[in-house]
């Protein structure tokens, strides 16, 4: 059975953020599921995919750690630039969009600060991948 498809306001969650964000689908693809511009697994971009998760509390993210340091070792957070080093992954199996495959359930991307990035809810329950 196949797996929800990802769309536009599909919640994000960071293992390092502090609070969920949501994913911007830019509608180049002019791909709709459910009224909601479908994602694919390069929809990575920093700001314009992924907006920031509040404050950050990775000691790989040099602003963290510059900050900790200043407070004598206390972790202190600080604002959240999501760093996405490769697309989500898996990718969809059968679905693809545009030739790039669609973005679903279960998928996962890396943040170069450690921290990994989900999909909580992938905005569209009634369309399966496959």
């Amino acid at each position: 059975m196949g797996k929800p498809a990802a769309v536009a306001t599909a919640n994000l969650q960071c293992t390092f953020g502090m609070a969920p964000s949501t994913l911007n689908v830019i509608p180049i693809k002019r791909v709709l599921i459910e009224g909601k511009p479908a994602a694919t697994i390069t929809d990575i971009m920093p700001g314009a995919n992924i907006p920031p998760f509040g404050m950050c509390m990775s000691l790989a993210n040099p602003t963290v750690a510059a900050a900790t340091a200043a407070a004598l070792g206390v972790l202190t957070p600080m604002p959240c630039v999501p760093t996405v080093v490769a697309p989500w992954a898996p990718p969809a199996a059968q679905t693809m969009i545009g030739g790039i495959p669609a973005l679903t359930m279960g998928a996962m991307c890396s943040c170069a600060f450690g921290g990994v990035i989900q999909i909580l809810n992938p905005g569209a329950m009634k369309t399966l991948e496959g």
